[in-house]
């Protein structure tokens, strides 16, 4: 078995939505708002969106960056979490961002310095959930599905 089929494997079996998955397996979503896709919203500008898990680490970063812009949208307005809002914003999509930034390097350093502010962007994510969470304690489900998906 090859380091790919591996890590498909222990990402199927951290999973918990029962949908068929690559090469026929099926998996399942731990929360339900974190399928990757809105039941009651489409994919914007996705032309052939797949219902299952994204191993495409491109389009799994710009679903997590809609995703984030669709749990914005539920949190309460005030003079404390607008800030949360907006750098949660911010962080969460700014990692696909920078991914697509990556794609695009000239040099191996560019690459790995563009990755590594994904990864950076990704843990800051992290930590804006988190103080979410906090400020509002009914979206904490919500906010621990997108917090495992930035981890």
């Amino acid at each position: 078995m090859t380091n790919d089929e591996t890590r498909r494997n222990d990402e199927v079996r951290m999973t918990n939505d029962p949908r068929e998955g690559p090469n026929g397996t099926s998996y399942h979503c731990e929360e339900e708002y974190w399928c990757l896709e809105s039941k009651s919203e489409p994919l914007a500008l996705y032309e052939n969106p797949n219902p299952g898990r994204v191993f495409d680490l491109a389009e799994r970063t710009a679903r997590f960056g809609e995703a984030v812009i669709r749990f914005a949208k539920k949190i309460q307005q005030n003079p404390v979490n607008s800030r949360l809002i907006s750098q949660l914003v911010g962080a969460g999509t700014s990692i696909g961002a920078n991914h697509c930034e990556a794609d695009d390097a000239v040099s191996k350093k560019d690459f790995k310095n563009r990755i590594g502010t994904c990864r950076k962007e990704s843990k800051e994510t992290k930590f804006w959930l988190r103080m979410i969470a906090t400020a509002e304690p009914g979206l904490k489900s919500e906010a621990r599905a997108l917090w495992q998906e930035a981890n």
